[in-house]
């Protein structure tokens, strides 16, 4: 009967649009005794949405199509990947069209395909979601300042003619001190966002956000590699490396009122996601976003800012010298940027000569 009841009533107060309504749902679902992720049947990607934005962590505009991020992110081993499926044929031919066009040696031509392919696959991936796509700077220029700057600014120009707004466009630099110093003077001169990669310590996120820039991006499972690796443990999320990396950063960044935003990278496990719950963004592989929209389990908010601003924690000033001593010191984020750097390079190489033979037989 009283089932009965408050169906009557729930329909009475839906068809009436009562102002009140949505205090008398929430009192009659409360009645029920059901519990709230069984109730609305969220799956924990849904719920994680609630508290970081989501960010698609490929070159697949399907996968983006299907899990519906806000932002997306792409790198040379990203657009390699995703260079050798049939279906971004067509963007590889426009690209080549466009180095051909442009003249000069083989390898000027080279260099201006790979250029347009990195803003054609931005801006098809543009077509998809709603936030930014962040384009990364070759990594061969990571100890190169003046030519980062140059290649942002031409990837911006390049977009540019393409009708999106820099404002949608992140360059992607590494964070060696260099990539740090071209990213401050292109967010302040020439209001270009930038996103820090490859970023693996304390001190490279402290010199980041002293640099004004819009975001970084720690990589929380390359961090537990290196620790695995090195200590033959195995890390529950809770106690995971990368983890209590990201967590400090984001603690530091929060506690002292930076701006800058903190993207925790290269999850190896939805655990691991689960417990940076509340960062900023969060991008994420198409395996682990699969394996998050095919799970209900509920996620709950582990990072916030107010629990951060009460955090025990000293504001650190960093010189040039300081910075290269403390990364110096710290073996495990001196390895997997040196190693991240040499990757992408490698990643880029092969790209380079996929598409060289790709020139040849046009």
């Amino acid at each position: 009967m009283l089932s009965q009841f408050k169906r009557l009533l729930f329909n009475f107060l839906r068809y009436k649009c009562l102002p009140k309504f949505s205090i008398f749902k929430s009192f009659l679902i409360s009645m029920s005794g059901e519990p709230q992720a069984k109730r609305t049947k969220m799956s924990s990607l849904d719920q994680l949405k609630q508290y970081s934005t989501v960010v698609a962590d490929t070159g697949d505009f399907e996968a983006m199509k299907a899990y519906k991020p806000t932002d997306a992110t792409t790198n040379p081993s990203l657009i390699l990947s995703a260079a050798g499926m049939e279906q971004y044929q067509h963007l590889l031919d426009k690209a080549i069209k466009y180095g051909k066009d442009c003249g000069g040696s083989i390898e000027e031509q080279l260099v201006e395909t790979l250029d347009m392919l990195s803003v054609l696959f931005g801006c098809e991936i543009l077509k998809i979601i709603p936030g930014r796509v962040s384009v990364e700077v070759d990594a061969r220029l990571s100890f190169d300042k003046d030519a980062s700057m140059a290649k942002a600014i031409k990837f911006i120009a390049m977009f540019a003619e393409h009708g999106i707004k820099k404002e949608r466009i992140l360059i992607k630099l590494a964070s060696t001190w260099e990539g740090i110093q071209a990213a401050k003077e292109l967010e302040k001169k020439h209001g270009i966002h930038c996103n820090l990669t490859l970023l693996f310590s304390m001190y490279q996120a402290i010199a980041c956000a002293d640099a004004n820039v819009t975001l970084i991006s720690p990589f929380v499972g390359r961090i537990l590699d290196w620790y695995v690796e090195h200590t033959k443990k195995t890390y529950a999320a809770t106690e995971d490396p990368g983890v209590l990396s990201v967590t400090r950063v984001f603690n530091y960044y929060k506690k002292f009122g930076y701006k800058t935003q903190v993207m925790g990278a290269s999850f190896r496990n939805t655990g691991e996601i689960r417990e940076l719950a509340g960062c900023d963004l969060l991008t994420i592989s198409p395996k682990l976003l699969q394996e998050l929209a095919n799970s209900q389990d509920p996620i709950k908010m582990v990072l916030d800012p107010k629990v951060a601003a009460e955090c025990d924690l000293e504001k650190i000033t960093l010189t040039e010298a300081q910075f290269r001593w403390h990364l110096n010191e710290d073996q495990m984020a001196t390895d997997k940027l040196s190693d991240g750097i040499r990757k992408f390079a490698a990643d880029t190489r092969k790209l380079e000569a996929l598409i060289k033979g790709m020139m040849a037989q046009k």
